[in-house]
């Protein structure tokens, strides 16, 4: 098998020849845009030998200044995938295609509820916007769930824009599900079903889609539903937390893509012993079909490439 073959076997459920392995890091800011950015993932996909190149998306819905009021959302435009913004994903994505004909090209699109704090985010912080998108949606749920429209029906855009470009899935990194914030009636609204038609629209597309489950502290049980427009699902099992087994009962019927602690665990700080013995002892617990070896989240920017490395060597 080759590394496409595999990850699509393991999407779909079956045999494999080992297990595959998919981890990501976020770029260096002056590593993450342009040319420069399809140097650094052609760099760490040659030096870990992942079986996944995975698209870094850094290109974010712009920002819109100041919030005084729910009012103020009226400012955010519509969105397509000729926004600049979009346009400088896309290119990305063809660049990496044309170095990589052969790769499985995953890309990364993030969800209804991170994209709608992005235009926020720089002016007030990350925890103080979380916040602030909580307390509108109780002003004012009219206004935000039409900005949420607008932001939604530009992602519908660009997951289609993505698969058309060459890739062969999306990585939909979900934001929202934490117990802290909105109440799980607010989750439906505001996250649940955006969520599910952005991903609706990316299998429309053709293409696979993993659900990345974000944060800590998180009511899993809110993503119930969500395995009909998925076909793999990634979550922090020391985050969540939940366990692989626990998710694997919760998502019957998916692959799933995880089973190593994204910080401070073995892979950040163990020897190549004993992060080959963590990934045997992973992947000896779960079964090899049906599983992508990965992490919680984004690894350290600044982690050696030889662990990971170490763990992609450990799955085979």
């Amino acid at each position: 098998m080759d590394k496409r073959e595999r990850v699509k076997a393991a999407i779909n459920r079956k045999p494999v020849d080992h297990v595959p392995a998919c981890f990501s890091i976020h770029f260096p800011r002056e590593n993450a845009f342009g040319d420069k950015a399809v140097r650094a993932h052609l760099d760490f996909y040659h030096q870990t030998d992942v079986d996944i190149l995975k698209v870094m998306n850094e290109n974010l819905v712009p920002l819109i200044g100041e919030m005084h009021s729910a009012a103020d959302w009226k400012k955010l435009p519509a969105y397509d995938r000729h926004a600049p913004f979009m346009q400088a994903q896309l290119d990305l994505i063809r660049k990496l295609r044309d170095a990589e004909p052969d790769a499985y090209l995953l890309a990364t699109v993030h969800g209804i509820c991170a994209s709608t704090i992005h235009p926020l985010e720089a002016t007030y912080g990350y925890e103080p916007v979380r916040e602030l998108m909580v307390w509108q949606l109780r002003e004012d749920k009219e206004l935000i769930l039409d900005a949420e429209k607008r932001i939604a029906d530009a992602l519908c855009d660009l997951v289609s824009a993505c698969i058309e470009e060459g890739c062969d899935g999306i990585y939909y990194a979900s934001l929202g599900g934490e117990r802290r914030y909105y109440t799980d009636e607010e989750f439906d609204i505001a996250v649940k079903q955006f969520d599910l038609r952005i991903m609706e629209r990316a299998k429309e597309a053709g293409g696979d889609v993993i659900l990345h489950i974000c944060k800590d502290g998180l009511n899993m049980n809110r993503y119930d539903g969500y395995q009909e427009f998925c076909d793999a699902v990634n979550w922090g099992v020391y985050e969540a937390p939940l366990s692989l087994e626990e998710g694997r009962r919760l998502f019957a019927g998916k692959a799933v893509m995880g089973g190593l602690a994204n910080r401070g665990g073995v892979l950040e700080n163990g020897s190549e012993s004993e992060i080959e013995g963590e990934v045997k002892r992973v992947i000896t617990g779960f079964g090899k079909d049906g599983f992508i070896l990965g992490a919680d989240c984004t690894l350290p920017t600044d982690i050696e490439p030889w662990r990971i490395k170490a763990a992609v060597q450990a799955a085979r």
